[in-house]
């Protein structure tokens, strides 16, 4: 299934305007948000990558910028999981109140400091996300909320990651939703060898797969 257009979208609300893109194929069977780590945005190569990918299995995306360029600045601001989680609802609000995809269930994918973001949102707001995939993430910056987490959870780990590995099995342990850590062999934080990014991409949309359903009436629309 190929893309039909990415639009490039804008999101405002809480007194800021947010820059993403946005991915539709012909039928989507759900639309993904993308919450991307300290120093990354929506032309991160990594997330371009696992985008394509899951647009190529028939869902829509959303890569955004959850801080503005004046934000991304802040050191403070680039781990303040609390904004970021806000920002991930707001986008997630937009999404279904927005023709293309208002009748289509809403997964997170995050990375890095974004997985403890999209948590939380998943966490705040239940009823509104059907499944969360983390890549090389830090979902330990969820903190308590991860306990209230009732979305299935995916949560991707480099073998070599040394660090982060610790930091997600403390998560896991944490969560009481539908749960499963895969520890990715040969592979660092980045997931830069060659392999490595695939294997997250496949394993990405097969739990998108599994766990987001179509609703019923949803269409594809025009952004007009």
């Amino acid at each position: 299934m190929g893309i039909e257009t990415i639009f490039q979208i804008r999101i405002s609300g809480d007194g800021v305007l947010l820059d993403g893109l946005l991915g539709l194929p012909e039928r989507p069977k759900g639309v993904i948000l993308f919450a991307h780590g300290s120093g990354s945005g929506r032309f991160s190569p990594r997330n371009q990558f696992v985008a394509r990918h899951l647009e190529a299995g028939g869902f829509a995306t959303l890569l955004l910028e959850l801080l503005t360029s004046e934000e991304a600045d802040d050191r403070r601001k680039v781990f303040d999981i609390d904004l970021l989680a806000d920002r991930l609802l707001l986008a997630e609000t937009w999404l279904h109140t927005h023709p293309p995809t208002v009748a289509l269930q809403a997964g997170y994918f995050g990375a890095s400091t974004g997985a403890g973001a999209a948590l939380q949102a998943a966490a705040r707001k239940p009823e509104a996300v059907g499944a969360v995939v983390s890549r090389g993430g830090r979902p330990d910056l969820a903190g308590h909320y991860l306990s209230r987490v009732a979305a299935p959870t995916l949560l991707l780990v480099g073998g070599d990651d040394g660090p982060v590995i610790g930091m997600n099995q403390e998560a896991f342990a944490q969560l009481t939703c539908t749960k499963h850590l895969m520890i990715v062999p040969r592979a660092s934080h980045l997931f830069e060898e060659p392999g490595t990014l695939e294997q997250v991409a496949q394993e990405a949309l097969r739990w998108f797969q599994r766990y987001l359903h179509q609703e019923p009436n949803a269409t594809k629309e025009s952004l007009s």
